[in-house]
């Protein structure tokens, strides 16, 4: 290997690293565009709702094809065209303010950010195993929490604050991925760091899953319960777009935090039993809040409801990373993100049932099955030990 391969390789991580985080800014910041769309071009929010739906809508074949075809192609290719193309996405959202011009740009954005998520989130843990899977996870989530904080503030005081979000948001991305080009390797091989928890001779596809998906699905459904939830509860006492925005950054901010600190203290497989617990503790508290909680609680539950959503993500990410075989690792990371991003879901299911269920009794539910999936996995460790 001549220096500059060495040199090359040296950069790798970092640029994987800041392709993600510029993704997870270009691809969450439209939150705090909702209100200057509705205000300046008078977009209903039926409109504006759907904006996110569509999002997913681009976003889960993203994440199923990403990680599938990196497998085959390697990930440099996989990951820059998706943060090119969610770059575009946000570009073309500069001019185009109309309903369809929002709704097809958040569709290109939902597909350029599932294959850069998924195939990058693989990439990481090529090139630095359980740590990169896991830096790779808190990076994103740090662009999912900077991304509104960084358009609320160009809204609020940069000129042209319906064009200027969406331009630097889309030319961050795609600068940042003309830079990855020059400073990651064309192949990257997989390493063989972070053996699995259990024998590395029985690495399976199915063993993956078994123990990602049940840390998955606590992920944004904890995210999705304060953000949307809560803050709907309180909005006959707290209006405007920053109670959203508070637990946004609350919950997101949170969960950054506790996945550098498990990081540094080097916690096991054990966090995730933690962290599908502290869910179950979220959901109890939503429901102890009813229909019009306080201010306080609102707080509280953010909170723990966000360093739940830390948790059950990194030692998803560590169980996809250490028990995959490589050669399945982006399409298992594609659909350990699918199951994650099903909590996106949830909220248009409460609302749904709400006539007649009511509000505690569903939060209830989902408590007794996060306390069910923190049980399951410390009988399950346990069981190795």
């Amino acid at each position: 290997m001549n220096i500059d391969e060495i040199g090359t390789r040296r950069f790798a991580l970092p640029a994987v690293l800041l392709v993600l985080f510029t993704t997870g800014w270009g691809a969450n910041h439209f939150a705090s565009m909702i209100p200057v769309l509705r205000v300046d071009k008078g977009l209903s929010s039926t409109v504006l709702t759907g904006a996110f739906g569509i999002y997913a809508l681009g976003l889960l074949p993203g994440l199923f094809g990403g990680g599938t075809l990196s497998d085959r192609t390697g990930r440099r290719p996989v990951v820059l065209t998706g943060a090119v193309l969610a770059g575009i996405g946000n570009l073309m959202m500069i001019v185009w303010h109309e309903e369809a011009g929002v709704l097809v740009g958040r569709l290109v954005v939902g597909l350029g950010a599932g294959l850069t998520i998924s195939a990058g989130t693989a990439w990481a843990a090529d090139l630095r195993g359980r740590s990169g899977a896991t830096l790779a996870g808190a990076i994103l989530t740090t662009g999912f929490a900077l991304g509104p904080v960084i358009t609320g503030l160009l809204a609020e005081f940069v000129p042209h604050r319906l064009e200027m979000p969406f331009a630097v948001s889309g030319i961050a991305s795609i600068a940042v991925a003309a830079a990855a080009v020059a400073l990651t390797p064309a192949t990257p091989a997989p390493t063989a760091h972070g053996a699995s928890v259990d024998d590395p001779g029985r690495r399976s596809v199915g063993a993956a899953l078994s123990w990602s998906v049940p840390m998955a699905l606590w992920v944004f459904s904890s995210v999705t319960v304060a953000v949307v939830v809560m803050a709907e509860r309180i909005a006959d006492r707290y209006d405007g777009a920053w109670v959203p925005g508070l637990a946004a950054a609350l919950s997101l901010g949170s969960g950054v935090i506790i996945q550098f600190v498990v990081r540094r203290l080097h916690s096991g497989p054990s966090a995730g039993v933690v962290g599908a617990a502290l869910a179950a503790a979220g959901f109890l508290l939503a429901a102890a809040g009813g229909a019009h909680p306080s201010m306080a609680l609102f707080v509280i539950t953010a909170i723990v409801l966000g360093l739940a959503y830390g948790l059950c993500l990194r030692d998803g990410l560590m169980d996809v990373e250490t028990m995959t075989p490589s050669e399945n690792r982006g399409a298992v990371t594609g659909m350990f993100y699918v199951a994650c991003y099903l909590g996106f879901g949830l909220p248009v299911l409460l609302t749904s049932i709400r006539p007649s269920t009511g509000v505690v009794a569903p939060l209830v539910v989902l408590a007794a099955a996060a306390a069910v999936a923190s049980l399951a996995r410390a009988l399950r460790l346990r069981r190795r030990v």
